[in-house]
C-alpha cells in the first residue's frame, strides 16, 4: 500500500559523484513521515523516467536531490513525485491512511493530507 507521497516537487540537484540516494529535505520529511534510509520510488515526470533508492536527510528544507547514478535519470528541475509503500495486512487495509503532501515548483508545501482506502 501507498505509504507516503511527495507530489509536484523539484529536482534542486543532481550529484553524480556521490554515494547514491535521494536527498530529501527535513521539512518534507517531517511532513510525509518518510525516514531516512527508507526505499523509495522516484517518478520523473519531466522524463517517464522511474527509480529506487534511499533517502538521505538533505541539509536544506525544500531539497529533492538525486545523488549517485540516480542522477543519470534527471535533471535538475525535473518535476518529480517521490512515493514510499508498505506491507498492510489484509484485515487492516481500511484503516491504512497514506500521506500526500502537494508542492509548488520552489518545493513549497501548497496541502497535506492523508487518504484512505474507499469503496
Amino acid at each position: 500500500m501507498l505509504s507516503a507521497k511527495l507530489h509536484g516537487g523539484r529536482l534542486t540537484a543532481c550529484n553524480l559523484d556521490y554515494e547514491g540516494s535521494c536527498g530529501i529535505g527535513p521539512d518534507l520529511l517531517k511532513a510525509s513521515g518518510i525516514l531516512p534510509l527508507e526505499k523509495v520510488s522516484v517518478l520523473n515526470v519531466s522524463t517517464g523516467s522511474r527509480l529506487e533508492t534511499y533517502v538521505i536527510r538533505g541539509k536544506k528544507n525544500g531539497e529533492i536531490s538525486l545523488n549517485g547514478a540516480a542522477a543519470r535519470h534527471a535533471a535538475k528541475g525535473d518535476k518529480v513525485i517521490i512515493l514510499t509503500f508498505t506491507e498492510v495486512a489484509e484485515r487492516d487495509v481500511r484503516s491504512h491512511k497514506a500521506r500526500i503532501v502537494i508542492l509548488d515548483h520552489n518545493n513549497k508545501i501548497v496541502s497535506c493530507r492523508t487518504e484512505r482506502v474507499t469503496d
